[in-house]
This record gives C-alpha cells, sequence and structure tokens, in this order.
C-alpha cells in the first residue's frame, strides 16, 4: 500500500489512492517530461498531481480517470513551464554545463511557446503529436467533434510557428 508522507508528519494509507497512483503514475510522467523535458520536473508534476489529489478526496475522480489524468498532467507542466519562464531561476538540473546545440535551442523555444497555449489546445496538441493520436480518437477521449479537433491544431500549429519565429529573432 503507498504511503504519502504530508506536510503535517503524518501518512496518507489510503487504497484507493494507491490504485489511483499504480494506474496512471506512468501516464503523467510520461506526459509531464514529454512537456517539460526534465525527469526533475516530470517528477514534480507527478507530486503536485497527487498531492492535489489527496488535499480533495481521491473519490472525486471522474469515471474517465485517463482523460483526467492526462489533462491535469498537460495543465501542470504549463503552469510550471510558466512559472520558471517568469521567474527566470536556473534549476540545478538545468545549470549543469550542456552542448549548445541548435535542437537544444529549438526545443526550449517551443517550450516557451508551448506556455502561451490554452490547457485545451496544449492537451488536443499533446494527444496528437506527442501521443500520436488520430483526430478521431482525440474528439472521441474529449467528447468534442473531429472538426473542432482539426481546426484546433491547424490554429495551435500556426500559433507555435508564429511564436517560434518571434523568439528566434525570425530566422525560422
Amino acid at each position: 500500500m503507498l504511503q504519502l508522507a504530508t506536510g503535517e508528519g503524518t501518512a496518507i494509507r489510503n487504497p484507493q489512492f494507491s490504485r489511483l497512483f499504480e494506474a496512471y503514475n506512468g501516464l503523467i510522467f510520461r506526459t509531464a517530461y514529454r512537456l517539460t523535458g526534465s525527469a526533475a520536473d516530470a517528477e514534480d508534476v507527478l507530486q503536485t498531481i497527487f498531492l492535489r489529489l489527496v488535499r480533495r478526496d481521491s473519490e472525486a475522480v471522474p469515471a474517465q480517470g485517463e482523460s483526467y489524468f492526462r489533462r491535469a498532467a498537460v495543465n501542470a507542466s504549463l503552469d510550471l513551464i510558466r512559472a520558471r519562464k517568469a521567474d527566470r531561476s536556473v534549476s540545478l538540473h538545468e545549470s549543469a554545463p550542456a552542448p549548445a546545440t541548435e535542437n537544444r535551442d529549438l526545443r526550449e523555444e517551443l517550450r516557451e511557446a508551448f506556455a502561451t497555449l490554452t490547457p485545451r489546445s496544449a492537451e488536443i496538441f499533446v494527444l496528437r503529436f506527442i501521443e500520436g493520436w488520430t483526430n478521431a480518437e482525440i474528439a472521441q477521449a474529449l467528447g468534442i467533434s473531429q472538426v473542432l479537433v482539426a481546426v484546433t491544431l491547424h490554429r495551435t500549429r500556426r500559433q507555435l510557428q508564429k511564436q517560434i519565429r518571434f523568439h528566434s529573432g525570425g530566422r525560422s
């Protein structure tokens, strides 16, 4: 059984919570890692989501748990990226010397551009281009039309392209 230490020095022993953690921790971590590009940040997102769940009530998770936890991972990852961008502090894992490559710069620009998206647009983009879902699968999972998925993807790609061009000084 999973035990989570809380700030008050107590531990949570809840079989429902343990089942949720076992079922969805991998999904949350992978989604967060793909968005943040950092295992440490992905672990922070995972911890944030489950601490929020503990503070609420783990019984309140909707029946479509996978969609709920994926959306929570996207939102928490975007919040983390936005907070880092606003703070401009350097975390320990980012302070290690790394080769300055164009791919690394592009990934960083993409993360910053991604932080400007709405949570729904980011979720649809992640499902399509990172998770590899089809538009039909996304529409069904989110309870929206395939047309709305396609339009959102088109607008999101254009917005990301503009952001990356702006950040790269128009050289893209």
